[in-house]
């Protein structure tokens, strides 16, 4: 059948603005884009999600350079048109917070660099309002030598990490150092810079509830447990409040995670392969939780990480190795939680754990909450799979659910269409 001039215009109009929209015959629109981080090159790797199959491409210009060394860390502003990058650096004093805008196809524009005010920033947080961003460093600034008080030019290295707070701005997205209104340095009449936090932190979450949790080392001074600190944080200041006088201790000596999901925490502990779920209480004190303690999946090791999906259903855990002698992989434990007691039970899929890329070291749900993502740094790939949320049950992606992101890759975030 032979079509008219007037058909054939517009068949062709219609294939033009599938086009516009990303769209093909297999797939569908762009839901969000997803930024994944590579320590190798300093770079960040950028793709577009497929709203229909889960499928990622390549954002236009990228990699995008991180603007610093050693990328670890990454969060986006609500609204998504700004993306915070933490680079580690080398521990020479040289980490830094990178700023990018978000343009169309979420091509990322470097902005400019900020300082927080410890040493090695390690992970950070953005606030539910978007107001504020939480730095958490290694290491917290010089503190004044006890054996010369009265000298402020004697210093001697702090013994623990610290929060840098920065207020964003609405417009720019730039960042504005909040200083501690509940301390002073001493013997002076400065305000300190920071919030302390307990030895050698990790990571740091923020919970829509107004808590902020830190997951801190174990050592000799911890008696060789790992600990959290608590803060309240003021939605409207930035402020942060020390909730206890002591940082909780968790009874575990590698606990490698820290998840919030609402009034629900959980733990990965990769030392006795467990997963250790809390629920926040009166002040952020955290309460052990119905049942406590709950083991991993059989032929599963190392969990480093884990997620809560969007319905609070399913609960998913990254593991970077195995038990398993014969096939060594790298996988993703999936849990059901009870609605009722919040006890984690087995999906009691005969495929969980899910197998995914070497060496996973994030986890994110994509923004329609249809697909989950790894990234994973052995292989310097992304996994996704689809969630079924009727049973929790994860499966591969119809056009195939291994990308190739950037070497070495560490953590990823993911964003909607900008707003």
């Amino acid at each position: 059948m032979k079509l008219s001039k007037i058909g054939r215009i517009s068949m062709a109009f219609v294939a033009s603005v599938a086009m516009g929209l990303g769209m093909t015959a297999c797939g569908g629109g762009t839901i969000g884009y997803m930024w994944v981080l590579g320590t190798q090159y300093n770079q960040i790797a950028g793709f577009k999600i497929d709203q229909v199959t889960g499928n990622l491409t390549n954002i236009p210009n990228q990699p995008f350079s991180s603007g610093g060394t050693n990328p670890v860390a990454i969060a986006v502003k609500p609204g998504g048109r700004y993306v915070y990058v933490v680079n580690k650096g080398n521990g020479t004093g040289n980490g830094n917070i990178s700023l990018f805008s978000v343009g169309g196809d979420g091509i990322l524009t470097f902005q400019q660099t900020y300082t927080s005010q410890g040493n090695t920033p390690v992970w950070l947080a953005v606030d539910s309002t978007g107001n504020f961003l939480y730095v958490l460093d290694k290491q917290a600034p010089p503190q004044q030598d006890p054996l010369n008080p009265l000298d402020p030019t004697k210093t001697v290295p702090a013994t623990f990490g610290d929060i840098t707070v920065f207020a964003i701005a609405s417009d720019t997205g730039r960042l504005t150092l909040v200083t501690n209104q509940q301390s002073k340095v001493p013997n002076t009449q400065i305000q300190k810079t920071y919030f302390p936090v307990g030895v050698n932190p990790t990571m740091v979450r923020v919970s829509s509830g107004g808590c902020l949790f830190t997951l801190n080392s174990a050592d000799a001074t911890t008696n060789g447990v790992n600990t959290i600190s608590p803060y309240t944080t003021n939605s409207s200041t930035g402020q942060l409040t020390l909730s206890s006088n002591t940082s909780i201790l968790t009874n575990a000596t590698n606990v490698t995670s820290i998840n919030v999901n609402g009034s629900s925490v959980y733990l990965t502990d990769a030392g006795l392969n467990q997963i250790l779920p809390y629920t926040v209480g009166t002040g952020c004190a955290l309460n052990t939780a119905n049942g406590g303690a709950v083991n991993n999946l059989s032929l599963t090791a190392n969990p480093v990480m884990s997620i809560v999906d969007s319905t609070g259903k399913y609960l998913y855990v990254l593991n970077q190795s195995t038990t398993n002698t014969q096939n060594a992989f790298s996988s993703i434990s999936a849990f059901v939680i009870d609605s009722s007691t919040g006890k984690l039970q087995n999906l009691g899929d005969t495929n969980n754990p899910y197998s995914i890329g070497a060496g996973p070291v994030c986890i994110v749900e994509d923004p329609s909450n249809q697909f989950i993502y790894t990234s994973n740094n052995t292989d310097g790939t992304v996994t996704g799979k689809i969630i079924d949320k009727n049973t929790g049950k994860l499966s591969a992606l119809t056009r195939g659910s291994t990308f190739t992101a950037t070497g070495l890759s560490t953590c990823l975030a993911v964003s909607g269409n900008i707003s």
